[in-house]
């Protein structure tokens, strides 16, 4: 059975995305920790991240950096973290989330719901931001 991930990334339910190449894609999560909460995320379904290939990890950190470097100008922020939990879908992705201390890194502040326009506005602003280091948007 496919994971909520495949089907946000077959398009068998919404999701607001900012990137998408032929290894992976990039989305904002619906219970964000803070706004402009990313999910990178494989299109193959890997449950944990240790079992993807060398190559995948690698694209991965690599296009979370990117992302990471355009929300410090969409979303001011004193750092981006990443956390990689793999606890709550069996489909491993990477959460790049906008801080302004460590305690924002914590599941706790995560919120129950989120506005679609409040999605979108990020959305809007990471993928203006994301010209900047290099990344193409995806619409």
């Amino acid at each position: 059975m496919a994971t909520i991930f495949t089907k946000i990334i077959n398009g068998e339910i919404p999701g607001t995305f900012v990137f998408r190449d032929d290894i992976c894609v990039a989305f904002l999560s619906i219970n964000p920790i803070a706004p402009g909460h990313l999910l990178v995320v494989p299109l193959e379904e890997v449950d944990e991240w240790t079992d993807l290939s060398p190559h995948v990890i690698q694209h991965l950190t690599s296009i979370a950096h990117k992302l990471a470097q355009a929300l410090k100008t969409s979303h001011p922020c004193l750092r981006v973290g990443l956390i990689i939990a793999g606890y709550e879908i069996n489909h491993c992705h990477i959460h790049v989330i906008p801080t302004q201390s460590m305690a924002d890194l914590d599941f706790k502040n995560a919120a129950s719901s989120v506005d679609r326009d409040e999605l979108e506005t990020s959305a809007t602003s990471i993928r203006q931001a994301m010209s900047t280091v290099g990344l193409a948007a995806s619409a």
